[in-house]
């Protein structure tokens, strides 16, 4: 078993605690003195919600590229327990692993939805192809799905046929992750969900954020430079700077009572993520 015991608020039974889903030991990757990120370590639990915060340039997108298998190390492990509890070392798996991990067991929210959807085809193709990456071919159950879907992230279901460059940004956020979460990951990266949105199209969609996540037990790493939204959503924190893990603990420790000096000014807002 690999060690690591989980640092989450949630009060789950300690049998279903047992190992980890994400197992990160001295992760590294560095573009230039102090850009990047340098030797980090995690585990990360079933359920567990992890944000990543720092100021830009802080190596917070780095280390989400190189956990979901995007871009690889110089140094280090990712390790994944996947269904079944068999260990994958993520690089020493092929490309073609890695890809069906992102479009099955995994998933990934982009900043921008345009990145993240297929603009040419309907908001429910857009849902459907990652259930037929899974094997499901009936139309029937893919149209089904897709409209279920869309009632569940607050879209008209009687838009099922219309392209996402129809929609608003957020619409499009919310159709970018139900394509995501349609398939029932396990393990979900979110790399500034709610980025470019207004004040009251984020709220909504840290809403239901939340929710789906707490109802689907999902496990999550989320990228981002607003600590609202870390508080709202994530169980545990750490804090990058200059491509390194400054500090890490439960999220309402760290924003309460911060201990190192940089989380300390960016918890009082000093220094602007």
């Amino acid at each position: 078993m690999l060690p690591g015991k989980p640092k989450s608020t949630r009060q789950t039974p300690p049998a279903e605690r047992v190992e980890p889903l994400l197992s990160v030991r001295d992760l590294t990757r560095l573009y230039g003195p102090e850009k990047g990120c340098q030797a980090v370590s995690f585990d990360l639990y079933p359920g567990e919600v992890l944000g990543i915060v720092g100021e830009s340039g802080s190596g917070k997108s780095t280390l989400l590229s190189l956990l979901s298998g995007r871009c690889p190390p110089d140094r280090g492990v990712v390790n994944y327990r996947g269904k079944g509890d068999v260990w994958l070392d993520l690089y020493q798996s092929s490309e073609a692993e890695r890809r069906t991990l992102l479009r099955t067991e995994w998933g990934f929210v982009e900043q921008n939805p345009r990145d993240g959807l297929r603009m040419s085809v309907s908001a429910g193709a857009n849902i459907g192809e990652r259930l037929m990456a899974q094997g499901l071919r009936h139309y029937g159950e893919l149209r089904a799905a897709g409209l279920d879907w869309l009632k569940q992230v607050e879209i008209d279901p009687l838009r099922i046929d219309d392209l996402p460059r129809t929609f608003s940004g957020g619409m499009q956020q919310r159709l970018q992750i139900a394509r995501n979460l349609v398939s029932s990951p396990r393990l979900v990266f979110m790399d500034e969900p709610t980025g470019g949105l207004d004040v009251s199209v984020q709220a909504r969609l840290l809403d239901l954020l939340r929710g789906l996540v707490r109802e689907l037990d999902l496990a999550v790493v989320i990228v981002t430079h607003d600590l609202a939204v870390a508080r709202l959503l994530a169980d545990r924190l750490m804090v990058m700077r200059r491509s390194h893990v400054v500090e890490a603990g439960l999220t309402d420790q760290i924003l309460d009572d911060p201990q190192h000096p940089y989380s300390q000014l960016l918890v009082s807002s000093v220094l602007q993520p």
